[in-house]
């Protein structure tokens, strides 16, 4: 009698792992509908290619600074689409200090072609984290 509980259970957990083949068949719609959506707002190219939303454009940019240079990029402090693609001024930590007002940072003008991918950069700027910035006054 004790065998019967046993198969009952497998059972159980046969029927449990195909639920979630349901669940992923009822996502894949949800994810036609958010592209179907993106071809509606104009966000798609010929060729059934996507241009980078801005978000996605600030993440690569980030992302591949901070592989490129070692860097951890803190902040974006200019960003506009160019006829060539995008520029951003990307704030990074150069050299951390105590106390961390006299941190070294560093602004960095980085280039992105039209996709997203960086395709230069170059410092601009280097000043302490607690240090107005002197073209800010002119």
């Amino acid at each position: 009698m004790e065998e019967e509980p046993e198969e009952n259970e497998s059972e159980e957990t046969e029927s449990e792992e195909t639920e979630p083949d349901s669940e992923e068949t009822e996502q894949e719609p949800r994810q036609r509908k958010k592209a179907d959506s993106r071809e509606a707002s104009g966000t798609s190219r010929k060729g059934g290619d996507r241009s980078p939303t801005p978000m996605e454009v600030l993440r690569q940019a980030r992302a591949q600074l901070a592989e490129l240079t070692g860097l951890v990029p803190e902040s974006v402090s200019s960003f506009e689409q160019t006829e060539d693609g995008w520029s951003l001024e990307v704030e990074v930590l150069e050299l951390s200090r105590v106390p961390d007002t006299m941190s070294l940072m560093g602004g960095y003008q980085v280039e992105l072609d039209p996709e997203g991918q960086l395709t230069g950069y170059r410092r601009v700027r280097r000043y302490e984290r607690g240090r107005a910035d002197p073209r800010a006054g002119r």
